[in-house]
């Protein structure tokens, strides 16, 4: 099943008076990245938040955001004395002299720097917070995953246009391989035979037949055209509803196996019209490249 990278999910919940809520956004990356962002009071849950997310989410740059209004029994707030007064003297000493007298504080940018306050009973909130915070970040991550999963809908059919336009100019090019490979013995025999007899050698069939057997096998692209069957056979069940595994990061690499294969043929074969069917193919195979880019 192919899933975009980019979602949006969002819960939240009352426990114990206080107020909880978790936001998952996910955007392209081509690995999993996921920074949690906390209030201090709990930024203990972050390794813990952080190994849920991956649990259910395989690639893309993902940002949690936690939100917490205390209330209850865990709404006290304790002020650090000492890191007040510390802050304080080093706002005083770095203004000027002139503007010391004048300068106010704003209590409640004070409050939020890091160090002055903190929830007392941290160990309580703690306690109550954890199984809370599972239960929104699993809400938040599956609402993601449902807007990923229509966003993914869309980008499969995409993906199965492009699997359909490589496969269609691959059939071209498996029905005219044999005529060209034929094609590219009898002008490699007649250019054989001509510069021989201008040159006043004698024509030995043998040879002749040997050193166009030689060439001509350079030129067979059958082999090419197996693994690109095979590669093309891959994609198909990779972007097929009932794979169940994240599709990305395969997408990428099919991607570049079928376009080696295609660029083979194409070195490997003088026929305009199996470089036009190759043209084809590399143009689809460009265009699932950037979509793997979108897809987790």
């Amino acid at each position: 099943m192919i899933r975009s990278m980019t979602g949006f999910g969002a819960a939240a919940a009352e426990a114990e008076g206080c107020r909880f809520s978790v936001e998952v956004k996910s955007v392209n990356n081509r690995f999993f990245k996921c920074s949690v962002r906390l209030p201090d009071e709990l930024s203990a849950l972050e390794s813990e938040i952080e190994a849920l997310v991956a649990k259910r989410l395989t690639r893309g740059s993902v940002t949690v955001s936690v939100r917490f209004v205390p209330g209850g029994r865990v709404a006290g707030v304790e002020i650090n004395p000492a890191a007040v007064r510390a802050l304080l003297s080093q706002l005083m000493d770095a203004l000027p002299a002139e503007l010391r007298d004048r300068a106010t504080v704003d209590l409640a940018s004070l409050l939020a720097a890091p160090g002055i306050a903190h929830m007392e009973g941290g160990e309580t909130l703690l306690a109550l917070a954890r199984p809370v915070l599972a239960k929104l970040v699993d809400e938040a991550v599956a609402a993601a995953l449902v807007a990923k999963a229509r966003e993914g809908a869309e980008l499969s059919k995409e993906l199965v246009r492009f699997g359909e336009l490589i496969a269609s100019a691959l059939d071209a090019v498996r029905l005219l391989a044999p005529a060209a490979v034929k094609a590219y013995e009898d002008r490699l025999r007649t250019r054989m035979i001509t510069m021989l007899a201008d040159a006043g050698a004698n024509i030995d069939e043998g040879m002749i037949l040997r050193e166009v057997a030689v060439f001509a096998e350079r030129s067979d692209i059958a082999e090419e055209i197996t693994r690109l069957t095979g590669h093309l056979a891959q994609y198909t069940h990779v972007i097929s509803p009932t794979h169940a595994e994240a599709a990305g990061r395969t997408l990428d690499f099919l991607a570049q196996e079928m376009l080696r294969e295609a660029n083979t043929i194409a070195s490997k074969s003088q026929e305009v019209e199996i470089a036009r069917r190759v043209v084809e193919m590399k143009t689809a195979i460009d265009r699932i490249k950037e979509q793997s880019q979108n897809a987790e």
